[in-house]
């Protein structure tokens, strides 16, 4: 089968690889349907990842159908339409029976295409299959699909949850990417008075008005309309949702004493942490891995038409146009990529 290999820093190849197999009595097989690439799969690529071993198959978000489940899986069946979750869960350790699964201690956690072989290929093993696969309903299609396998539940729990949205607040995204917009998206589940989306391209801002945010301002504009906005308060809730420094740095600034701020980005390199001008606000600042936790959840609101996710795909491929969807999407700011979607041969849309 052909699958999406990591070389080293730098490096990618669609080539050859062996077929995956049952490993374990709760392994699952799965066909690829439809599968993306993360900015997770970027940062691997420029080596912020050293963990990801050169030969792994890289990609953590799929839809497929099942073709083999190993003896001691009892909730999955040959032949179904699933979501493969970014994260994997046993089920069984301390962290997972918190909902903690991004933590598991019992194998699983993020390793598909991280310590494992992942879903960017034509055929990809899933661990614990009962606990990190979720079968479809007949009215979700694959692409909509995709975007539960992490960003959605990424920028819902680590972004609105963690940043404690309430009804009424003022709400800063820093980041109108892919992330940035389910964010928005999720955030509106709560009814912030307003959200303000920060990006210095102007078709992300564009998107961004365009999926529901209130304002979207470039870098240098955000301190002055959050300022105006709030009569010089600050945010309720600041989303860090590139994972760069100077955005981090720019969420401490536009957040108000005793508000939130949320980091969900993936940095690569260090931030500076101003606590001589935070000490005295009171502020919160959360990080997290995704648990995938609310998952469930959220398939249920978009098999009720009640999330819209429309907006966050804009570039689709064959799956065997693996390398032409990476190159389109590690140029987003030129193409105006967000997410892409590879579908195979067999896909059914």
């Amino acid at each position: 089968m052909k699958a999406l290999v990591y070389g080293g820093a730098g490096h990618r190849s669609w080539v050859d690889v062996p077929e995956p197999s049952i490993k374990d009595p709760e392994d699952a097989i799965i066909r690829v349907d439809a599968v993306t690439i993360c900015g997770t799969d970027l940062h691997i690529l420029k080596g912020d990842v050293p963990e990801v071993e050169t030969g792994r198959i890289l990609g953590h978000e799929a839809v497929g159908t099942v073709l083999e489940v190993g003896s001691n899986v009892r909730d999955i069946a040959v032949g179904q339409r699933v979501l493969i979750s970014c994260i994997s869960a046993c089920g069984r350790c301390r962290y997972c029976k918190e909902g903690r699964y991004g933590q598991c201690l019992g194998g699983g956690g993020w390793v598909l295409g991280h310590t494992i072989d992942g879903t960017q290929a034509e055929r990809v093993r899933v661990p614990f299959a009962d606990h990190s696969l979720h079968v479809l309903p007949d009215n979700v299609t694959n692409e909509d699909a995709l975007m539960l396998a992490d960003i959605l539940p990424t920028s819902y729990e680590v972004g609105v949850l963690a940043g404690r949205t309430s009804p009424g607040d003022t709400m800063v995204v820093v980041g109108a990417g892919p992330i940035g917009l389910a964010a928005l998206i999720t955030a509106r589940l709560f009814s912030p008075s307003c959200v303000i989306m920060v990006d210095p391209a102007q078709s992300r801002r564009d998107t961004a008005i365009a999926a529901g945010a209130d304002h979207a301002v470039t870098t240098e504009e955000a301190e002055a309309l959050v300022d105006s906005l709030t009569h010089g308060a600050g945010a309720d809730v600041v989303v860090e949702a590139v994972g760069v420094p100077s955005s981090f740095e720019l969420c401490t600034s536009l957040v108000k004493p005793g508000g939130h701020v949320a980091n969900v980005g993936v940095h690569g390199e260090p931030a500076t942490l101003h606590l001589e001008t935070l000490w005295i606000k009171d502020v919160t600042i959360t990080t997290g891995l995704v648990d995938t936790r609310t998952t469930p959840l959220l398939l249920r609101l978009l098999g009720e038409k009640l999330l819209d996710v429309s907006a966050l795909c804009t570039h689709r491929f064959g799956i065997d146009e693996m390398q032409d969807a990476y190159d389109v999407f590690s140029r987003a700011g030129e193409t105006g990529a967000l997410k892409v979607a590879l579908f195979s041969p067999e896909s059914i849309g």
